[in-house]
């Protein structure tokens, strides 16, 4: 009998796939601002494919699977202030985010089998200012997945679109400055929705998608619905409609957003709310306990958060305290053509952290942690020197794993050698690892994998020193004052959190500040281009060009930075 039953339900699933159609569950309604008219509608989910089908990582060649930790993903956002004349917000740039756009040889990781296999290099170098003794110890990211066995979760998705007045001015200019007459250039609008539309194309018919827009209210104009049972052609070009409107309240948005999580099963799915937005809040936002309060909260309900940062203007000093929260990470983007491509490699990634609570210590009787690069939460002066709430999956090539690595920079304090690590770690089944390694920098242990971070590491310090001293002549709290080149070259050095400076910067700045060189901070950057050119030169590493080319910019030297790589192979 029981044969029988579960035959004849086949054949009606059968059946009932074959003669239906997929659904527009669109609220058409959106352009009225009353919330009472955007109410979710009821509708029976019907069973047809439409779903574009997303890039099988399984037939890539079989190399294993890269880590990296949460938070920023890129430095675009930096890189676009100073090529539209900005001077970009000290948060735009972060170790992390330099990271993530390199990929990182960190040894021999043929052997690891685990999830999380933490690889470990040191070397003792020389600072390039002032020729004194540094060590550095990196950790490398490494998992024993292979890629081909790499598959993400399931997919509760929900997307939530900012519209505020905001987003209709042009991606290449701040709102606040108010001159957004560039016709030419597309608004931060029509960028969200075609990233947006192309995020779609990567979602597979077992996933679950809803959308929520917010200007100073919330509307739910897409239920949160299975793929197969939405005609996502359709959706699509309503997305392709959406036009910016009213105020920002961020929080109505996020409220809205985890309503829908209510209605869905959240058990064998990965569950998370996308946030594209230019960040720049003017209403009921200005007390961080608000949005930032309610996504630790739903971190802690498994609900995990990214955010996607539209235009020039947008607020990284805000996002960059989102990202330290539980399975949140952050992307900015200034061409959704671009972005496209990004996502056609990315979007398993973005979506599928791997590894939570990583906490790295250290015991030394010789050695002493003076900066560490990296990470978005860090501590010279806890016990837990590296607290990483989320790794995520992340590519790999022949180069090694893109954003896999840490660095720490040590200062030596007694005639001996040797350090002891404890890190610690759980997977996504909650089950706790904890592995202790003994290290004796006596003998150095490098490779090209931890050279590119040190490198990379001292152009981060510097363009972040850089910021510091240079937004306290726009519109930050501190006097502006000329520095002299040895004096500069002394503050460059500075782990920038220690710096004095650092605490000064406003949060909530809107408006720009115009990209001005110093005359003193000219004559740094020459002398660090030239130290930088030669290490990506003796690393035969071309992904280095980007950053190369942001000191070409700020010189002002009208060179052709493709000369720079005639000795690279």
């Amino acid at each position: 009998m029981k044969i029988i039953v579960v035959f004849v339900l086949c054949l009606y699933t059968i059946y009932a796939t074959s003669n239906t159609k997929a659904i527009d569950d669109w609220d058409t309604n959106i352009t009225k601002k009353v919330q009472d008219s955007l109410q979710q509608k009821s509708l029976t989910p019907m069973l047809t494919s439409v779903a574009m089908p997303t890039p099988e990582l399984s037939k890539m060649a079989p190399r294993k699977l890269g880590l990296s930790v949460g938070g920023a993903k890129d430095s675009d956002n930096f890189i676009q202030n100073i090529k539209n004349g900005y001077l970009p917000k000290l948060k735009s740039i972060t170790y992390e985010g330099v990271f993530y756009d390199h990929y990182f040889d960190m040894g021999d990781t043929a052997t690891c089998k685990d999830i999380f296999c933490p690889t470990y290099s040191y070397t003792k170098s020389k600072n390039i200012y002032d020729e004194s003794d540094e060590y550095y110890l990196s950790v490398g990211l490494a998992s024993g997945m292979d890629m081909k066995d790499f598959k993400r979760d399931k997919l509760n998705l929900v997307v939530v679109l900012d519209v505020s007045g905001s987003m209709g001015a042009s991606f290449d200019r701040y709102y606040y400055d108010k001159k957004n007459s560039h016709k030419k250039h597309k608004t931060k609008m029509q960028i969200a929705n075609e990233t947006l539309i192309a995020m779609t194309r990567h979602l597979k018919d077992e996933d679950n998608f809803g959308v929520v827009l917010f200007d100073d209210l919330a509307y739910p104009v897409k239920p949160l619905r299975k793929v197969a049972y939405s005609d996502m052609d359709a959706i699509r070009e309503h997305i392709s409609d959406i036009k910016a409107m009213g105020g920002t309240n961020w929080s109505a948005g996020y409220k809205e957003a985890l309503r829908y999580f209510n209605k869905v099963s959240k058990k064998g799915y990965e569950n998370r709310i996308i946030f594209i937005t230019d960040a720049m809040p003017n209403r009921g936002e200005l007390s961080k306990d608000r949005l930032f309060g309610m996504a630790k909260d739903a971190s802690k309900k498994g609900i995990h958060t990214t955010f996607i940062g539209v235009g020039v203007d947008f607020n990284t000093d805000l996002v960059d305290y989102v990202s330290k929260i539980k399975g949140a990470n952050y992307y900015s983007i200034h061409s959704s053509k671009e972005f496209a491509k990004r996502m056609d490699k990315e979007f398993e990634y973005m979506v599928t952290p791997l590894v939570y609570d990583l906490k790295l210590s250290m015991k030394s009787k010789d050695f002493e942690v003076v900066g560490i690069y990296g990470v978005p939460k860090a501590s010279l002066s806890t016990k837990n020197i590296i607290d990483i709430d989320t790794l995520f999956a992340s590519d790999s090539s022949d180069k090694g794993e893109k954003g896999g690595v840490i660095l720490l920079k040590l200062k030596k304090i007694s005639k001996g050698d040797n350090i002891i690590l404890d890190l610690s770690y759980k997977d996504k089944s909650n089950k706790s690892y904890n592995i202790q390694k003994s290290i004796s920098l006596s003998k150095d242990k490098s490779n090209s994998g931890l050279q590119k971070a040190i490198v990379l590491s001292n152009y981060v310090t510097l363009m972040q020193n850089w910021l510091i001293d240079a937004r306290a002549g726009c519109n930050d709290e501190l006097e502006y004052f000329k520095i002299s080149y040895d004096v500069i070259v002394q503050k460059c050095m500075i782990y920038p959190p220690l710096n004095p400076n650092y605490h000064y910067i406003k949060t909530w700045e809107r408006r720009s500040c115009k990209l001005k060189v110093s005359d003193g901070y000219k004559k740094l950057f020459r002398y660090f281009r030239n130290y930088y050119k030669a290490q990506m030169q003796q690393l035969k590493d071309k992904s280095m060009k980007k950053e190369l080319e942001v000191l070409n910019i700020l010189i002002k030297d009208n060179l052709s930075i493709i000369d720079d790589y005639n000795d690279i192979r």
